[in-house]
């Protein structure tokens, strides 16, 4: 079967959201465009580092900018999302490699999530984006008021789960943990 391509050029909405409590949360990127959505999964840190990426890129783009007032430095209030995921959240594929580019001509962000296949599982690596060719992938584009936004959330989203421990900065579940600063005395 060829790979597929859920191509979001103008989304309407592009959002990081979970399912699950805290400790146990599952992560999912959400795309739509009218009246077709693309969800897949991830993992937090990917989530945490591609929301990170997305405000460096923004932020270099600024500083090189000839109008840096294109790029906002903040969230518009207009476009700030808080609303849950469209269900039934049923994902696509899971997401192994991911890349993050700006289209100087266009002036738009260009994200691109790649599958993580069983081969990737048992190789213990993920594909390079320019090989991934056999692979679905998820490309959204996106302005840069809808880029920063997109991160602010994923910031949020990343930062509502568990407390970190005080002393060892790992999570702590709800009843404790061994925090290994404390010579694994629960906490």
């Amino acid at each position: 079967m060829p790979p597929q391509v859920f191509d979001h050029s103008a989304p309407d909405r592009f959002v990081v959201g979970t399912v699950g409590l805290p400790g146990e949360r599952t992560f999912f990127l959400q795309a739509r465009t009218a009246e077709r959505i693309t969800t897949v999964v991830l993992e937090k840190e990917q989530v945490e580092m591609l929301g990170e990426r997305v405000n460096e890129l923004l932020d270099l783009v600024r500083s090189k900018s000839s109008d840096p007032r294109s790029i906002p430095l903040q969230p518009r209030e207009d476009l700030i999302d808080n609303a849950g995921l469209s269900v039934p959240v049923e994902a696509e594929f899971r997401v192994g490699t991911m890349s993050l580019g700006w289209d100087t001509v266009a002036e738009h962000m260009v994200i691109e999530c790649f599958e993580f296949t069983q081969e990737d599982a048992e190789s213990g690596t993920s594909a390079d984006p320019d090989e991934a060719e056999d692979r679905d992938r998820l490309r959204v584009v996106l302005g840069a008021a809808q880029a920063r936004e997109f991160s602010r959330r994923a910031d949020q989203v990343v930062g509502a789960g568990r407390q970190d421990c005080p002393f060892c900065s790992l999570p702590l579940d709800a009843d404790g943990h061994m925090c290994p600063r404390a010579n694994g005395v629960a906490r």
